[in-house]
């Protein structure tokens, strides 16, 4: 399939040049993150010429993360409606695809009028028993710091998303299903915001299912009830992260009360972000979130 018959969808995604101007840069936390202690090695890329390739380009594997960060891009201002998502990406909380699962996300968020906030969360796992912790911690602050922030911002504070792929589908799903209870102390004005995401799209998310087994399992802490926010799920059969961390979940909700709308494809594997692959139909799914966010009202424009 060439380029000139991909949709055209399609086309912006794989372009390499779509990126949105300079972002916002701002830290999540006044001072040290909660619990930091070590020092680690610098931030850096970690990505080696022999990695695999997604899209037939290479990723960004940002690794050594200990000040967590959101990088704010903005869509057009007259396209903007106002809406918001937090964008946590995957790496098993090791590294971050900043760009696979960050950036291009917040590009693509830009298209539909949304602003599409990236969230540099802190990797490696501080706790290799709670490897979700300092994520959720960084997720829920930013929540509340982005909340805080709408009226400058032009958003609505009802509108505000947010989005993961694997393990940053688990710190966005996690986050979500903890609704206000923080795992942080309040250090500001900001927490005085509510840390809640208003929708939440888990896309191959992990960490809902332990590997080897079929039962969703939850930290102690987490509930899965109704108030949960309105949920999008993407998953392949194929993928070696068991599609089941998206069934058994979306399941759950239903049984509730609450919302879910669940895309299961036969193949397509793990870690494609929204770069397209040919005869992959699951690479279309941000045509199928499109819709879902708009049948939400989450593309209006703003008022």
């Amino acid at each position: 399939m060439s380029p000139k018959t991909l949709p055209a969808l399609f086309v912006l995604l794989a372009a390499p040049l779509f990126a949105a101007p300079a972002p916002l840069i701002l830290d999540v936390w006044p001072g040290p993150a909660p619990g930091e202690t070590k020092t680690l090695p610098p931030e850096a890329d970690q990505t080696k010429d022999t990695d695999k390739l997604v899209g037939g380009r290479r990723i960004i594997k940002l690794g050594n993360v200990t000040t967590p960060q959101l990088a704010v891009y903005r869509p057009a201002k007259e396209k903007d409606t106002g809406a918001a998502v937090v964008i946590c990406p995957g790496g098993g909380f090791s590294i971050l695809a900043y760009d696979l699962e960050g950036t291009e996300v917040a590009a693509w968020l830009n298209t539909l009028g949304v602003t599409g906030i990236v969230l540099k969360y802190r990797v490696p796992a501080r706790d290799r028993t709670q490897p979700w912790l300092a994520p959720v911690q960084d997720a829920q602050r930013a929540m509340s710091v982005v909340r805080s922030r709408a009226r400058e911002w032009g958003l609505d504070p009802q509108r505000i998303g947010i989005l993961g792929f694997s393990a940053g589908g688990a710190t966005a799903g996690y986050t979500s299903l903890l609704l206000d209870d923080r795992r942080y102390a309040a250090v500001d004005a900001a927490d005085q915001t509510s840390c809640r995401p208003d929708f939440a799209l888990l896309i191959y998310t992990a960490y809902f299912v332990q590997r080897g087994q079929t039962a969703l399992t939850l930290p102690p802490g987490f509930a899965i009830t109704k108030d949960a926010p309105p949920m999008f799920f993407v998953h392949a059969f194929d993928d070696g992260v068991p599609v089941q961390n998206a069934l058994l979940l979306a399941a759950e909700l239903k049984k509730v009360g609450g919302s879910a709308e669940v895309h299961v494809y036969d193949i397509g594997g793990h870690g494609y972000g929204l770069r397209p692959v040919a005869e992959q139909p699951v690479t279309s799914w941000p045509q199928r979130a499109t819709e879902w966010l708009s049948r939400r009202g989450l593309l209006a424009p703003a008022r």
